[in-house]
């Protein structure tokens, strides 16, 4: 079964529908370039699927609804729909987890999953993401569904200053929902000098469902204070070598204060009535998210043959969950990471011909990652985790006759992880009493593996593009959650093997006229290991460690009849299988914490006249049912509820005033729906039953000099 599907699944390609959605324009694909193998490379020449959000496409999301992981949701296909909360558990790439990066930056914990990733950066510093689909092991630990890379702003003036001020509000028709945000980013070039430097805070209001009732207090984004700061500054040595220097820093802080009535799952919601503890406690949210990093270019080495980029970074990272009385004496749990790493590589021609190219990429990566999950008052959840990892690499690239690419590589993953001793915490059972806590002796884990990728793409004519490629990841995701639950004296007992995705893909994509481009994708991803959140006998979540294959197809067209209209979606499908047993028998299924529902995006942009562009997007999940309730409870299990449909429109409007003031507008959920986000039916929970945000506006004024 498991080779029937791989060879029935491989449909893919690189998705410029995000690219060219906003722009009125159909870019020329020889004009895109990323970093999709850690250098700037045509988009013809990438043999696996990408997805380009541009900076005109995240500032008009913005307009609607600053939050990163919704702007994701309506722009990447095969991602899953966001909770409308800070966590962004369920929001998987392909069926599973990502790593998410901010100009090559880790920012995801793989060795305990916070589901706070996606949400560590303001947008508005965003110019572009780059979001690699698929199974990958160029940034090393955690990309088992791909990559998603935010790329900060540049400076693109030659003159000492120019600027963006944006200052904008949004707001329900209800009352106590009124926010603000602004920003400010500075940026030019002085001599070889060259700078961005930008600030940006947002104060959000009460969040209220389409009835005007307060959504949820856990998780929530409501009266939260969000701040992002950055600065960059960039050298030119001469015109061969370049030093730019960044950090880049984000925060944010609730002050709701609202309690929690929970409702019944399937019937009421769980709402935010009446005043809770939250200013008793830690401020939920994340304290801190420190991003620093140097890097160096050289284009001229050894006789011109030959590049080098040098990149040290450090990371460090805090946030904050709210009180929970499932621990013995209750709590409020942090995730704590601290990251520092170096990459250097060198890339070297090794022949030029009319009709052929040859290249050769290679380096090591070195990480060292500390991560541990604790209780506000010292208690450990997690054991302090400490991995180092040395990750030699080797890529090739062959061009032949300005239509073929061929790309491999391999990679050795080398990882030692040093956990401490711990004690186990005393948590509620489904029965209401506390488990026993355990004393667990800690000790030294080591893994290693040799992991490749090869890719073809064969460009035969601008309308029809084709690539196949396969592709590894290899990671210790989760290691923290496998840990903590613990029934074991010692680590050396635990199931705790690393997850090996193997990934295949074949494509096609091209431009049919002037004015329609299209693009199709399929894919299957193999492991042998997994891991999926599963529920216990008493309700607890527990990791799952089983053989899986999740394969889907995913697809989009673009039309532009016109230079003052533009339209087109895209659709997105997949499947996940596991064999509990390791027996060959693959007729369960990864439940719908991993595996989204099929999604419909579509989008609208007009133009009537050059100053005045109007804008409509929608989404559409489908329903999932896909398990049954237990027949003794009548219950779903965790992660396996039914899962029903809803359309969503968004509205977007802007006005160009002149060459220096533009005026935008966004209405969010146009038609006022009330509906459940994704996670409040899959999870099958009381608590995590909860309404989406109703009909929301905002207001946005820019200036630009």
């Amino acid at each position: 079964m498991k080779k029937a599907l791989i060879s029935a699944a491989c449909l893919g390609s690189v998705a410029i529908f995000a690219q060219v959605k906003d722009s009125l324009q159909i870019n020329s694909v020889d004009e895109v370039v990323m970093t999709a193998s850690r250098k700037k490379e045509n988009i013809k020449e990438i043999p696996s699927s990408v997805t380009i959000v541009a900076e005109k496409q995240i500032q008009s999301q913005l307009t609607v609804n600053s939050d990163i992981t919704s702007i994701l949701q309506y722009t990447v296909p095969s991602l899953g729909t966001n909770s409308g909360q800070t966590s962004n558990t369920g929001q998987t790439l392909r069926g599973r987890q990502v790593l998410v990066l901010i100009d090559g930056i880790p920012q995801s914990t793989p060795l305990r999953n916070g589901a706070r990733d996606l949400r560590s950066i303001d947008p508005s510093v965003i110019e572009r993401i780059e979001v690699i689909k698929g199974a990958s092991s160029i940034y090393g630990n955690g990309a088992d569904g791909g990559i998603i890379n935010y790329i900060t702003r540049r400076s693109k003036s030659d003159k000492n200053i120019s600027g963006l001020t944006q200052l904008g509000f949004t707001g329900q028709t209800y009352g106590g929902t009124l926010g603000v945000r602004a920003s400010q980013l500075l940026s030019g070039k002085v001599n070889k000098f060259d700078y961005v430097f930008s600030l940006a805070y947002e104060k959000t209001g009460y969040m209220k469902d389409a009835d005007g009732v307060n959504l949820t207090p856990t998780y929530s984004p409501a009266k939260m204070d969000n701040y992002n700061g950055m600065l960059k500054v960039g050298y030119n040595i001469n015109k061969d070598q370049r030093i730019e220097a960044s950090y880049i820093g984000y925060a944010s802080k609730s002050d709701l204060n609202l309690g929690l009535k929970t409702g019944k799952y399937g019937i009421t919601p769980t709402i935010g009535e009446g005043v809770g503890k939250n200013l008793e406690t830690t401020p939920q949210g994340t304290p801190r998210n420190h991003n620093f990093r140097i890097n160096y270019d050289n284009q001229n080495l050894f006789g011109g043959t030959t590049s080098l980029n040098f990149n040290a970074y450090m990371q460090d990272f805090r946030t904050v969950y709210g009180y929970s009385d499932t621990f013995s004496g209750g709590g409020q749990s942090n995730v704590i990471s601290k990251k520092y790493g170096v990459r250097f590589n060198f890339d070297t021609q090794l022949w030029s011909a009319k009709d052929s190219q040859g290249e050769i990429m290679y380096g090591m990566d070195i990480l060292n990652d500390q991560t541990v999950q604790k209780l506000e008052d010292g208690r450990y959840w997690t054991p302090d985790m400490n991995m180092t990892n040395l990750a030699p690499f080797v890529l090739v690239k062959i061009d032949l006759l300005k239509k073929l690419t061929i790309k491999g590589g391999l990679r050795y993953e080398n990882m030692r992880v040093k956990v401490g001793d711990f004690n186990t915490l005393s948590t509620i059972k489904s029965d209401g009493t506390f488990t026993k806590s355990i004393f667990v002796t800690g000790g030294d884990l080591k893994y290693n593996a040799l992991v490749a990728n090869l890719g073809v793409r064969y460009n035969i004519e601008p309308f029809i593009n084709l690539f196949g490629s396969f592709s590894q990841s290899y990671s210790i995701n989760e290691l923290g959650r496998i840990l903590r639950t613990s029934t074991e004296g010692t680590i050396q007992n635990l199931e705790t093997k690393p997850i090996i995705v193997n990934n295949y893909e074949f494509g096609a994509t091209g431009q049919i006229s002037k004015w329609i481009n299209y693009e199709i994708t399929s894919y299957v991803s193999t492991s042998k290991l997994g891991a999926s959140f599963v529920q216990s006998a008493d309700r607890a979540l527990t990791i799952q460690r089983s053989p899986e294959i999740v394969y889907g197809v995913e697809g989009f067209l673009h039309f532009m009849p016109a230079k003052w209209i533009n339209f087109g979606g895209s659709y997105s499908w997949m499947e996940g299988i596991t064999s509990i047993k390791d027996d060959g028998d693959y007729s369960a299924k990864i439940n719908n914490s991993r595996i989204s529902a099929p999604k419909v995006l579509a989008y609208l942009q007009v133009k009537p006249i050059p100053s005045l562009s109007l804008g409509a997007d929608m989404i559409h999940a489908f329903e999932q049912d896909r398990f049954q309730t237990n027949a003794k409870t009548g219950m779903f299990a965790y992660g396996e509820g039914y899962v029903p449909d809803y359309t969503v429109f968004n509205f977007k409007a802007s006005f160009e005033v002149n060459r220096n003031w533009r005026v935008s507008a966004g209405v969010e959920n146009v038609f006022n729906r009330m509906y459940q986000p994704a996670i409040a039916w899959w999870s099958a929970r009381d608590s995590e039953f909860v309404n989406s945000l109703g009909r929301r506006g905002t207001m946005m004024l820019e200036y630009k000099f």
